[in-house]
């Protein structure tokens, strides 16, 4: 990590936040409990415990590894349904193939993503290749859910592939914070990824001993996950670390600082940072469904077991 990166960040365009924006508050930081999703594999709960009034439109997010398998250990997920929301899979070590019963999918690999929106529903896999599987490797990524407003929860499904080297990098003043923003726009500088519901994801790589304050829109939340290494959020230089999601207030920037020293195993502090014009609708959620009512929920499992959703191709090439 970080799969994608440049010699000289201070050949990029370079954004700051304006003298008088209003610096957002940290008004909580949660720790990740840690788990297992689908075959195994291991991953950080990264939302765990924050009341979902500060992650809409969010709904939750894993970050997958990282882990070195050894040969005959990686893992992925069986076919399951989703409905209702967007998956994003952003992959930073390693190679994930994603399939669904509709035909779609693609590979990612080494700082691509891929944004599935589930919309009116779907079959889907995601499965390491049979040849990362014989030779084993580092593994590491990020899955987000975003939320659909009910107007478009039953939109029909489609992908989007966004490679690393498609992602706009962009750098601090001093160039001590690289930025890739995979989706939204920071700054007037836009990302690839296409949003129905208006969000901004940003990996930010910090040197140690450097900070960034960033714009960020006030209408949106703002959120941070740190990946990996050491530092501090606010102008109340609250610390995080690997594993730590810290939660903004309201107000027109945000700011990020790296420690002096990081963790043995990485140079850098890596965080992810997100933001998202909040819903506010109804949720009902239970497991691969996001509806605005049981009701809604209760028709999506009924679609399920009743093959509407699409039904596992005989042979799926995994």
């Amino acid at each position: 990590m970080p799969a994608v990166t440049v010699e000289n960040p201070l050949t990029l365009p370079r954004v700051t936040a304006p003298a008088d924006a209003v610096a957002r508050p940290v008004l909580a930081v949660t720790t990740a409990p840690s788990g297992f999703e689908g075959e195994g594999f291991p991953v950080r709960r990264a939302f765990a415990g924050i009341n979902y009034k500060y992650l809409d439109p969010f709904i939750m997010m894993d970050q997958m590894g990282e882990v070195e398998y050894a040969p005959g250990e990686p893992k992925g997920t069986p076919w399951h349904p989703h409905r209702g929301f967007e998956t994003v899979t952003y992959l930073i070590d390693g190679t994930f193939i994603h399939q669904d019963s509709n035909g779609g999918g693609g590979t990612i690999q080494n700082g691509d993503t891929q944004w599935m929106t589930a919309g009116s529903g779907l079959l889907h896999i995601e499965a390491p290749p049979e040849q990362l599987v014989m030779s084993g490797g580092l593994f590491h990524g990020l899955q987000l859910w975003v939320n659909l407003p009910a107007a478009d929860k039953m939109m029909d499904p489609r992908y989007q592939d966004i490679r690393g080297g498609q992602v706009q990098l962009l750098a601090s003043p001093d160039g001590g914070t690289l930025l890739r923003v995979i989706a939204g726009e920071l700054d007037g500088h836009e990302g690839p990824g296409i949003t129905h519901t208006p969000i901004t994801m940003i990996h930010a790589t910090v040197r140690p001993g450097a900070s960034v304050t960033l714009p960020w829109r006030p209408d949106f939340n703002g959120l941070a996950y740190v990946l990996a290494g050491r530092g501090s959020v606010g102008a109340e230089r609250r610390p995080v670390h690997m594993g730590q999601t810290a939660v903004f207030g309201n107000g027109g920037s945000l700011t990020v600082r790296a420690d002096e020293k990081q963790d043995a195993h990485t140079p850098d502090l890596e965080v992810v940072l997100l933001g998202g014009r909040p819903i506010r609708e109804p949720m009902a959620h239970y497991g691969p469904f996001v509806m605005n009512t049981q009701a809604e929920l209760q028709e999506a499992f009924e679609d399920f077991q009743k093959g509407r959703l699409g039904t596992v191709p005989a042979v799926h090439g995994m």
